[in-house]
């Protein structure tokens, strides 16, 4: 239940200007901190990497949004968009709420200097995503994560209340009061990689906006930093999480060797782009060669694709609706990848989509003439931290906020997504609660912590030492997330995933003890408890709900739902 926030009722307060730390250099992470700091108040931003390693960079599609207030048919549209896709599991009242502040945003990000792209008579340029009813994507090219971020960047590089420490990877929140999370947070344990020191990094609150958490399987379209840093300390702190069931896949990713993933923007399917396995490609071609011989127009490759057995969207149906498509497609024929046709367009497509015509020629393939082989891959965290409607932690088994511990982003969960996230939605979304907690905090900024912090590692562990190699336990890791708990999933292979992480987390949390901290190992620990937790909240689903599908929910093939077997 989400509890009603108060940073738009209240006055500000008079206080002291406090420091904020934001850890996460994406969308949400550097647009909460040039609100913050326009406004004052010290903030640094914490990030394991460059600023621009993160998520927000390597999104292509771009940001749905209605920039007229006025039009309420097309925020209505937008909404019931949202929800459809969201099968039932989003918090409506938040929906609304986030697509009504949506030209607001974009107007936000414009000013900091943000280019979207523009028709030729100069106003904005829409496209259209699977699950859109209509274009209401504003887009860069194929690359608004790229541009947003630079923007972003750029702005917060050259404002003196903004500190971006790069290369701090953080390891976990303090608390104000040791192990009563009601009292919330002080601080962050970080791990300076450069002199690789555990550093104190105090603090009047903390901001989570670390990403997700794709690299717990093997094909992913995430960077190498999704490693859910940020959700596994929330949870490590006693703050609340939810809907981690809910993993979404992104149909298509292309299908390489290469060791950087690379995503197929859903846009290239609103444009037309069909998929078609090896079946119905051959079809397709011999009915094109049949066309020809016989004088007449070549037909589109819509009608051979085999997403019509799945629904009658086709290849522009719902995410979760076309990966599962694709998935059982691959299993049925014992495939690795299905073909993404764009040779039938009419479209200038190498200008629409110049990065990634530039990606597929150094596959040796052309955009607008060669099939592309795709494959669905992990690409977004529906669940997260569970916040209120102002971005606020709740602590854990309690309806009550953790004090000065905020989520904005993919590490959030908002009620927003659902059981299944509408293309293009999370850019929005990311905005939209990274100027809320902005705002909350100027109105309400938060009493200076004056408690000492503990050193790290206080609490009685034993001498530390370097840690074994632990390259083996990841790839384990990975191969029984991407073996056991995928796009489908049934209750042996969950239950074969708890037992074997339930060994590992052991194994992990007894090297931890004893070791030197290092991103390796500091990134294990993260990813495994947030396997268990996947695991958890997929063996505790009592029904099929968009990406969360188990074959042992249904009694028959007539798909009737029952509860999942008991441990």
């Amino acid at each position: 239940m989400v509890k009603k926030g108060k940073a738009e009722a209240e006055p500000r307060e008079e206080k002291a200007l406090a420091h904020i730390a934001i850890i996460g250099s994406g969308i949400a992470g550097l647009f909460a901190a040039s609100k913050l700091a326009e406004a004052g108040h010290n903030v640094s931003v914490i990030t394991k990497q460059r600023p621009k390693d993160s998520s927000t960079n390597w999104a292509q599609g771009g940001i749905a949004a209605i920039l007229d207030k006025t039009n309420q048919e097309g925020m209505e549209a937008h909404v019931q968009d949202t929800l459809r896709s969201g099968d039932g599991g989003c918090d409506e009242t938040v929906v609304r709420s986030i697509i009504s502040e949506a030209g607001d945003r974009i107007r936000d990000l414009i000013q900091i200097g943000v280019e979207f792209e523009k028709t030729s008579d100069g106003s904005y340029s829409f496209i259209r995503e699977g699950g859109h009813s209509s274009k209401r994507i504003l887009h860069a090219k194929d690359a608004t994560g790229k541009e947003i971020e630079r923007a972003l960047t750029a702005f917060a590089r050259q404002h003196p209340n903004i500190t971006l420490r790069p290369n701090t990877l953080a390891i976990d929140l303090i608390q104000r009061q040791h192990g009563n999370p009601e009292m919330g947070v002080a601080g962050v344990w970080c791990l300076d990689q450069e002199t690789q020191n555990v550093v104190n990094i105090e603090a009047d609150a903390i901001v989570l906006a670390t990403g997700g958490v794709g690299r717990l399987w093997k094909e992913t379209t995430n960077p190498d930093v999704a490693t859910g840093d940020g959700l596994a300390m929330a949870y490590r702190t006693g703050a609340s999480v939810d809907h981690l069931a809910f993993i979404q896949f992104h149909p298509t990713a292309l299908a390489t060797e290469a060791e950087r993933p690379f995503l197929v923007s859903e846009a290239v399917r609103g444009v037309g782009a069909v998929l078609l396995d090896e079946e119905g490609l051959t079809s397709w071609n011999k009915a094109c060669e049949s066309a020809r011989e016989e004088g007449e127009i070549a037909p589109a490759p819509g009608p051979f694709s085999f997403t019509l057995k799945y629904t009658p969207e086709g290849s522009m149906a719902t995410r979760d609706i076309v990966a599962r498509a694709i998935d059982q497609q691959m299993k049925k024929h014992g495939t690795n990848h299905v073909y993404l046709i764009t040779s039938h367009l009419d479209e200038p497509l190498s200008e629409k989509f110049p990065n990634i015509a530039r990606r597929l020629a150094e596959e040796g393939l052309r955009l607008g003439e060669d099939p592309i082989p795709v494959v669905p891959a992990a690409h977004y965290m529906v669940g997260g931290v569970r916040v209120d409607d102002i971005g606020r932690a709740f602590v854990r088994e309690r309806d009550e906020i953790m004090p000065h511990l905020y989520a904005i982003g993919e590490v959030a969960s908002t009620g927003m997504h659902g059981a299944n996230r509408l293309a293009s939605n999370s850019l929005l979304e990311a905005v939209v609660f990274a100027e809320r907690v902005a705002q909350h905090l100027i109105q309400h900024p938060p009493p200076p912590y004056t408690g000492t912090h503990p050193s790290w590692r206080a609490d009685g562990l034993g001498a530390l030492k370097e840690h074994a190699p632990i390259i083996h336990d990841r790839t384990s890791l990975v191969r029984t997330m991407s073996e056991e708990v995928g796009i489908v999933r049934s209750n042996q292979r969950l239950k074969r995933a708890k037992r074997r992480l339930d060994l590992l987390q052991k194994e992990v949390d007894m090297m931890w003890k004893g070791s030197l901290p290092t991103r390796e190992i500091v990134e294990l620990r993260n990813l495994c408890l947030i396997g268990q937790l996947v695991v958890h909240d997929a063996l505790g689903q009592t029904e099929n709900k968009g990406l969360h599908y188990n074959v042992d929910l249904f009694k028959d093939d007539t798909h009737e739902q029952v509860k999942p077997a008991s441990d």
